[in-house]
C-alpha cells in the first residue's frame, strides 16, 4: 500500500512527530492511522525512558501570564542542550504549559513529589468510604481513590487543556521523541491575585 502526503501530513498534525516517522509508523500499519498512532506512542515512549537518566544542562522558563493580569504561572522546561532550548517549539510547549499550569493549578508535578505524609493523611480520608466494603476489595479501592485524588493535583498526570486526549506526561515523551534528547518540567509556580 502506498502511503499518501496528506496521510503523513494528517498524522503529523495529530502528534508533531517528524515526517519521516510519521511515514514509517503508517508504512509498518499497513495506512491505518489509529494503528501508526499507537505505533508512534509507544516509540515514544520507548525513547522517552532510554533518555530519562540523561543530564539536564540547559532549559528555558515559559511564562504565561492571563488576560485579566490576575493569574499567572511560570515553568522550568529543562533540556540537555541549547540547541533544544532555543528551539521556538521548545518555547511554546513550555508556554503551553505554563497555561496549562495557570487554568488548572497543579500541587505536585510528578507522583514522586508526593510526599508518603500527604499519602497517608489522604488514605485516613478514604478509609471511612470504605469501610462497609468486601474486606478483599478493600486495597484496591483504595488505590483507585488516591490515584484519583492525586491524578488532579500532579502536573504529568493532568490532561492537557488544549487537548484533553493528550496528558502532560505524553506531551514530554513527545518532546524526547522530537527534540531527540532528555526533556523535564523542573520546577512550577503559580501566582493569583486571589
Amino acid at each position: 500500500m502506498e502511503i499518501t502526503s496528506t496521510q503523513v501530513k494528517a498524522l503529523r498534525d495529530r502528534t508533531g512527530i517528524s515526517v519521516m516517522q510519521c511515514k514509517k509508523a503508517l508504512e509498518e500499519a499497513g495506512g491505518d492511522e489509529e494503528k501508526a498512532f499507537i505505533i508512534l506512542k509507544k516509540r515514544r515512549q520507548e525513547a522517552a525512558e532510554k533518555k530519562s537518566d540523561r543530564e539536564l544542562g540547559a532549559g528555558i522558563i515559559g511564562v504565561y501570564v492571563h488576560n485579566t493580569n490576575e493569574v499567572a504561572a511560570m515553568v522550568r522546561l529543562s533540556c540537555e542542550t541549547d540547541f533544544v532550548a532555543k528551539n521556538k517549539e521548545f518555547a511554546d510547549m513550555a508556554r503551553d504549559i505554563a497555561m496549562h499550569v495557570t487554568a488548572l493549578s497543579p500541587s505536585y508535578i510528578s507522583r514522586e513529589d508526593v510526599s508518603p505524609e500527604v499519602i497517608e493523611k489522604a488514605k485516613s480520608v478514604f478509609e471511612a468510604e470504605i469501610a462497609d466494603k468486601p474486606e478483599d476489595m478493600r486495597e484496591k479501592i483504595m488505590k483507585g481513590k488516591i490515584d484519583s485524588y492525586f491524578a488532579e493535583q500532579i502536573l504529568l498526570e493532568q490532561s492537557f487543556i488544549k487537548n484533553p486526549e493528550m496528558k502532560i506526561s505524553d506531551m514530554i515523551q513527545g518532546a524526547v521523541q522530537k527534540f531527540g534528547e532528555n526533556v523535564a518540567i523542573t520546577d512550577i509556580s503559580r501566582l493569583s491575585v486571589k
